[in-house]
């Protein structure tokens, strides 16, 4: 969760940065987070400043989609990986979502688009649910999940950090997937594609194992994987491409095969498991009975 607090002594500094940089971003709930904000805002007080720096927000994330439909984590400066179509941390996700809330004039977000914004909301909407039919993983034929990032030209499984890895991602996908189960409708296309990822994680679930966090006798925090035959399933953050095996990495970019053989830092400095496909099931039930 995002922790807020007065601006204190950093105020001149944020505004500084306002003029100097240009490389604005949806990471980690940035700019959703302000839209939400100003959105309510202009509920509780209709100033019309609120109003229109609302707007310009949404401008700006318009302006960031690519002719292919994605998003990419930084615009309209990038550097490195930001370049990429970026699934990771929900970006992506999270910007259609508000985009579709501003579409079918949800609450905070009914009062403030016209209905020729929300025609080009409804454009940008249907760009990105084919961005992300496109960049599904196909193996054999017949579509998995996704990877963080997908490459912004030919759509394929892209790296980011040293760390992360072209690779099938878990918890990524699980958002994309219940995103693709929202849609009214949904053809065949859709179905395929929300099946397909539902199988494949069912497929790579992981049992008999737990992740535990203990101390060091030397007083440090530190994390292993355990064997408990108890425990639920569980899945790897990445599975790499070739074998669909959990995969791990340190800084060095080597990939490993064994959360066990990562070194300190990224082994308590990163999650590699997750539990989010468990998530997914009550509503995929649902799904299949409506549409299936």
């Amino acid at each position: 969760m995002p922790i807020h607090r007065p601006l204190g002594g950093e105020l001149p500094i944020v505004l500084g940065d306002k003029d100097r940089r240009n490389d604005s971003t949806t990471d980690n709930d940035a700019t959703i987070l302000e839209l939400t904000y100003l959105a309510r805002l202009y509920q509780q007080s209709p100033e019309e400043r609120y109003k229109e720096a609302f707007l310009k927000g949404v401008e700006f994330i318009l302006s960031g989609q690519y002719d292919n439909g994605g998003w990419p984590q930084f615009w309209p400066e990038h550097r490195g990986y930001q370049v990429y179509i970026t699934y990771n941390d929900d970006a992506m996700v999270q910007t259609m979502e508000i985009i579709r809330n501003l579409r079918d004039g949800k609450a905070p977000f009914d009062i403030l688009v016209n209905d020729e914004m929300k025609a080009r909301l409804s454009a940008a909407f249907d760009k990105g649910i084919e961005c992300i039919l496109n960049t599904q993983i196909s193996v054999n034929g017949k579509p998995t999940i996704w990877c963080q990032q997908h490459d912004n030209i030919t759509l394929k499984p892209a790296p980011a950090r040293t760390f992360e890895l072209p690779s099938f991602c878990t918890a990524e996908s699980c958002s994309l997937v219940h995103l693709l189960m929202e849609l009214p409708d949904p053809d065949e296309r859709v179905k395929a594609a929300v099946n397909g990822a539902m199988e494949w994680l069912d497929l790579h679930k992981l049992y008999g194992i737990r992740v535990e966090r203990f101390m060091t006798p030397e007083g440090k925090r530190d994390t292993h994987v355990v064997k408990d035959e108890k425990a639920g399933p569980v899945w790897a953050r990445f599975y790499d491409l070739e074998n669909e095996e959990p995969l791990f990495c340190d800084r060095d970019g080597v990939p490993r095969k064994s959360f066990s053989e990562l070194g300190y830092e990224r082994r308590n400095g990163y999650s590699w498991y997750n539990q989010a496909p468990e998530s997914l099931n009550e509503e995929y039930q649902h799904w299949k009975e409506k549409y299936m």
